[in-house]
């Protein structure tokens, strides 16, 4: 006659289910259920319940730590009120209803403006939410595409990229760009256009981006962008400092 407990012969059974978070509280659950008399159904949801909240959270470790965030900075470091970003549209974007509709984000600067924070902090919420995301900054994103082009395996590497639902792509125009790294650039937007979610920060004014242009060449990117900086855009009758479903006419190619 076996002298095991049902209790032990419950989390040896759930060991062998590979079901870690039911099995970690099932003896303590369980003594609860048979001291306060609970319904069996109760005891099953509550174990349940343990399991799968257990799950959502390894899994949203696991995003974060595939994410490659530069900083592990978040909203509770964040002051809405310091940044040049108009409050409604911080709360909008937290929102995530732009990733949902596949919608693209520029945030643009000068240094020291904030602007890799609020992506960063964007990104994590992103990923507290379920969404796959990916951070690069614009010269590594290059050095990835380059290393992969040497044994034609770049094709690959960009639908890698791809498969999450948010990229994230920082520092654009801190550094010259070369025509390796324009060329990748390119190659994510391309294959991420209407598809997949891209946010950029860049200390390139929307003004000016025509510089960056001559180099990247005709991208078809749509954005929603807001100006992180001490200049502020000009409002216009027609718009405010977030532009919403309007091509970025000044990366098109310039002859």
């Amino acid at each position: 006659m076996s002298s095991t407990s049902p209790v032990d012969e419950v989390v040896d059974l759930l060991r062998e289910l590979r079901l870690p978070h039911m099995r970690r509280t099932a003896a303590d659950l369980l003594a609860t259920a048979k001291a306060q008399r609970w319904d069996p159904a109760e005891a099953m949801r509550a174990l349940l319940t343990e399991e799968l909240a257990g799950r959502q959270a390894s899994s949203i470790r696991a995003r974060r730590k595939a994410a490659g965030f530069p900083t592990g900075k978040t909203f509770d470091a964040w002051d809405e009120t310091v940044s040049s970003i108009p409050a409604p549209t911080q709360r909008a974007l937290r929102t995530l209803e732009w990733i949902d509709r596949h919608e693209n984000l520029v945030v643009c600067g000068p240094s020291g403006t904030g602007k890799t924070h609020f992506c960063e902090a964007l990104g994590q919420v992103a990923v507290d939410a379920g969404h796959k995301v990916t951070w690069f900054s614009l010269e590594h994103l290059g050095a990835l595409v380059r290393r992969h082009s040497a044994d034609d395996t770049a094709a690959k590497a960009i639908n890698k990229i791809i498969r999450a639902d948010v990229i994230v792509i920082d520092d654009i125009g801190l550094l010259p760009v070369t025509t390796d790294t324009a060329e990748a650039l390119y190659r994510v937007v391309d294959a991420a256009y209407e598809k997949r979610s891209i946010a950029l920060s860049s200390n390139l004014h929307p003004a000016k981006a025509h510089t960056f242009g001559r180099t990247c060449a005709s991208f078809r990117l749509m954005f929603t962008g807001s100006n992180c900086g001490g200049v502020r855009r000009r409002r216009r009758r027609r718009g405010s400092r977030v532009a919403r479903h309007r091509p970025w006419r000044g990366l098109r190619r310039r002859v």
